[in-house]
């Protein structure tokens, strides 16, 4: 068939393709395995067994009641289970150190798919990521949680929103904080910028990784502020 038929051209290219991936194979994110022809970012065995929370399915998680008596959540949920020394750590490592800003919208974009079976998260007007101070996002050149917000955008067919919700001031690194010095750390540190955009509206506020919360729950309490406001909350791995 004709239309079946490469053109020199297309077939140099092909071959050259072929030809850097032999000297430098495109490597799973998760693994480090080399990626077969049509796999993107993980391979086919660590997509369908990393530890997915399958929480997007359960009215009352782990995750939900992590959030009880701080702040109101219609639902939370995250993709994968976050262990130490684990591929999702590797992963996630990837997404945030090594500017691999493509991790971040390929799991938004298999997670949004996920989401639209949760009769909450279905309802979703809009995604707002946790911000980075505008100090931070200069130096790593990218917000990883946003990545995450445009590739749930793709899927979930709703916009995101990276101007509406600020970090007033820079705060310390949280890795290394007890629980309680975190939620002191964020405190007040968020603020709403165009309330009139986000009234009445469900916001699914998303992160990379849920730890303590601490982070998140700062974020909702300033969403929630907007009259009408509700928040669902959405991460790539919860700890």
């Amino acid at each position: 068939m004709i239309g079946s038929i490469k053109s020199p051209v297309h077939q140099v290219v092909a071959w050259l393709d072929d030809l850097l991936w032999l000297v430098y194979p495109e490597l799973c994110v998760s693994c480090d395995k080399p990626l077969n022809t049509g796999e993107k970012c993980l391979c086919t065995s660590c997509r369908f067994h990393l530890p997915k929370t399958n929480f997007h399915l359960e009215e009352v998680n782990p995750i939900i009641k992590h959030f009880w008596g701080k702040v109101k959540v219609e639902a939370a949920a995250a993709y994968f289970l976050f262990t130490k020394g684990e591929k999702v750590q590797h992963l996630i490592h990837q997404l945030k150190y090594r500017k691999r800003k493509d991790i971040g919208v390929f799991l938004g974009e298999l997670y949004g798919y996920d989401l639209k079976k949760s009769a909450v998260f279905s309802t979703v007007d809009v995604i707002i990521p946790v911000p980075l101070h505008p100090k931070k996002l200069r130096k790593r050149g990218y917000n990883q949680s946003e990545c995450f917000a445009e590739g749930l955008s793709q899927s979930l067919k709703v916009p995101y929103d990276v101007k509406s919700l600020k970090r007033k001031k820079e705060t310390q690194t949280q890795t290394r904080k007890h629980r309680f010095e975190r939620f002191e750390n964020v405190n007040n540190v968020f603020s709403v910028t165009k309330p009139e955009q986000l009234k009445g509206k469900h916001i699914l506020l998303v992160d990379d990784v849920i730890t303590t919360g601490s982070t998140l729950v700062a974020c909702a309490e300033a969403l929630l502020d907007v009259p009408g406001t509700k928040v669902s909350i959405a991460a790539i791995a919860y700890a």
